[in-house]
């Protein structure tokens, strides 16, 4: 062996050994199991106890989280938050990073914690953000999080996971209850998850505890279902518990929930309202000959006049407050917008339903589980020749017998007194959400110069206006114009626009403009080139193959592209494609083409009708939209004659 051959591997043995002499061997060992991820779990542990003190339950919480950094990543965990509310106080928290120097690792405190209230959709909306930062975080440093809580209700008992988008070497949850507390125990996704379950008494003690080891981590990806679809876990529900020998029943049917639930507006809008309030309730249904059309009016009204700011602290994060208070701050949460609209069709002499509701983050029913866990909106519901209206006056032009999108297909809670009853949101037709789309153009140099009628109703057109309360100078619509309805290539401009039913709640909104694409169609001697295909909206729906989760969308829609090319003088048809129709369950399309005197029509018509697209179903999708790709790459043949 050479001279330079062994100075290079003894200095290659002296980098290794340098190298190594960094990181401990706990990070060495988790690196190498891990080497594409940015942090694993080594220890997650969670220890409920729940005991009965005098007439009443009281619950306890302890969580201790330690992460181990496995990358340079780690500078990014350092800013961290805890949520805490009236009904989850905090009771101690300790907190510390571990920087490993000299062959041990250093410990560095949290000394600092901040407060912040949280503002967010939830309709029991006290949370308050806890915020602090783990200090000279870095690649092999460990991370220490040990708090607790104490919950307020009984009801308020929260989910508990077994997955995390990052690897988790140990997750124990532990649950120790007095043996006059009877429990029931919700599961989710756990099919394919190895969990070790025991359950002992002790001392008077019922204790729970379920383990896993090993948890491979849970892929993120955009448009992802709730995590509640993803994450094994499982739902404790306290059912009821045992005082001085009676059993005071707590949760378990939906009818308890319900029960509690009434019991916080059953006395709501007791008092007499406002003569302002009962003067205005008449003067927007003064003209107004059917119920429905009185409705309406005061949904309106409601929509555009009651601004929706949520801020709550404990119970009243559950009940509303008086009609008149909200008429007379105009703003409001999601109960508050529900009291005023039930008062104002009480005063016009119609009769609403309170009704409480999960968005489509919450996958679960009411009857798989009756707790507060289940829902976190409350809307109207309205009652009409056997049709139920579901009026939602939180959100801005949504259209009276539309719902707001994110409660489609969800199951409603709806009061009527003492009783309810569980209805399912309906999910609105694809065609009901549509953007049609008809232009002409003509060719002159190559350069496309046309005009477009573009008509927009349901969500999408929701959406729009939405956006457009951002911007309305010429030039920022002309902009957005054209990043919305933008055709052909990127030299798409737009040169005028008109615009029709703004802001209008049941018309169609539609968007005329003029329009010009340079470098579209080609000329090649006595021949002219160009694809009818302006718009390949359908593309974007085209999912990656190697996807591992479901995908969620807003909506079902539907388009319909009509385009008119005007044939130049002097010029035939030499090539038309051929006519396509692909069809399922989940995608309708269908492509056209035909000559009509002196113009080639092309028509692309699309219906989606999902929400959800499970992995298989993305397939089925994926293989239609490769058949309409083939077919965008078409092109119209022109010749001289």
């Amino acid at each position: 062996m050479s001279i330079y051959k062994s100075v290079f591997i003894a200095f290659f043995l002296l980098f290794v050994t340098s190298l190594n002499a960094q990181f401990s061997a706990e990070f060495l060992k988790y690196h190498k199991l891990h080497p594409e991820d940015a942090r694993v779990r080594l220890q997650q542990e969670t220890i409920i106890t729940i005991t009965v003190v005098n007439d009443s339950l009281q619950i306890h919480q302890e969580f201790i989280e330690e992460d181990l950094y496995l990358n340079d990543a780690a500078t990014y965990n350092s800013k961290n938050t805890l949520n805490f509310s009236a009904f989850f106080e905090l009771k101690n928290i300790e907190a510390s990073s571990f920087s490993y120097e000299d062959n041990g690792y250093v410990e560095n405190k949290v000394d600092k914690f901040t407060e912040k209230d949280e503002l967010n959709q939830s309709f029991h909306d006290d949370s308050t953000l806890l915020n602090f930062v783990y200090p000279n975080l870095k690649k092999g440093s460990k991370s220490r999080l040990k708090y607790s809580q104490e919950i307020k209700n009984p009801r308020f008992l929260m989910p508990f996971y077994f997955g995390d988008y990052f690897p988790v070497e140990q997750n124990k949850v532990t649950i120790i209850a007095d043996e006059n507390v009877t429990l029931e125990f919700k599961e989710f996704n756990i099919s394919d998850v190895q969990i070790t379950f025991s359950k002992e008494k002790k001392g008077g003690k019922d204790i729970y505890s379920w383990t896993i080891n090993n948890q491979p981590k849970y892929e993120f990806e955009s448009n992802t279902p709730s995590y509640k679809t993803i994450l094994p876990h499982i739902v404790p529900i306290i059912t009821s518990y045992k005082i001085k020998n009676k059993h005071k029943r707590l949760l378990g049917e939906v009818a308890d929930l319900y029960n509690w639930y009434y019991s916080m507006v059953e006395n709501v809008n007791t008092e007499a309202p406002s003569t302002e309030l009962v003067a205005l309730v008449s003067k927007i249904t003064a003209d107004k000959k059917t119920e429905l059309e009185k409705v309406k009016a005061i949904y309106y009204w409601t929509q555009q006049n009651i601004k929706y700011i949520a801020f709550e602290y404990a119970l009243g994060g559950f009940i509303p407050r008086e009609s008149n208070d909200v008429f007379r701050k105009k703003y409001g949460d999601c109960k508050d917008n529900s009291s005023i609209l039930y008062r104002m069709l009480e005063i016009a002499g119609v009769k609403g339903n309170l009704t409480w509701i999960g968005t489509r983050s919450i996958p679960y029913t009411y009857k798989e589980v009756p707790t507060p866990v289940v829902d976190n909106h409350m809307i109207l519901s309205y009652e009409n020749n056997g049709e139920t209206y579901y009026l939602d006056a939180t959100g801005r032009y949504i259209k009276f017998g539309m719902p707001t999108s994110f409660i489609q297909g969800k199951e409603a809670l709806v009061g009527y007194g003492k009783d309810f009853k569980i209805k399912k949101v309906p999910i609105i037709a694809a065609k009901e959400n549509a953007i049609i789309d008809v232009t002409n153009f003509k060719i002159e140099n190559g350069r496309v110069i046309g005009s477009s009628e573009i008509t927009i109703s349901g969500y999408p057109k929701i959406d729009i206006f939405h956006k457009l309360e951002s911007g309305n100078s010429e030039t920022k619509l002309k902009k957005f114009y054209k990043s919305v309805f933008g055709k052909g290539n990127n030299t798409f401009q737009i040169n005028n626009f008109k615009e029709k039913n703004k802001y209008h709640y049941d018309n169609d909104f539609i968007v005329d403009y003029d329009f010009e694409i340079k470098n579209y169609a080609k000329n090649l001697g006595d021949e002219i080139y160009i694809n009818l295909n302006l718009n390949k909206e359908i593309s974007s729906y085209k999912t990656d193959k190697n996807r591992e989760n479901a995908i969620e969308y807003e909506y079902q829609r539907y388009y319909n592209y009509t385009t008119k090319l005007e044939i130049p003088k002097g010029y035939k048809v030499d090539y038309l494609p051929e006519s396509l129709t692909v069809s399922n369950d989940l995608l309708v399309s269908k492509i056209t083409y035909q000559v009509k005197g002196n113009e080639v029509i092309y028509n692309h018509e699309i219906e989606l009708n999902f929400l959800v697209l499970s992995t298989e179903q993305q397939k089925e999708v994926n293989k239609e939209i490769q058949k309409i790709e083939r077919n965008y790459k078409e092109i119209v043949v022109l010749k001289k004659e």
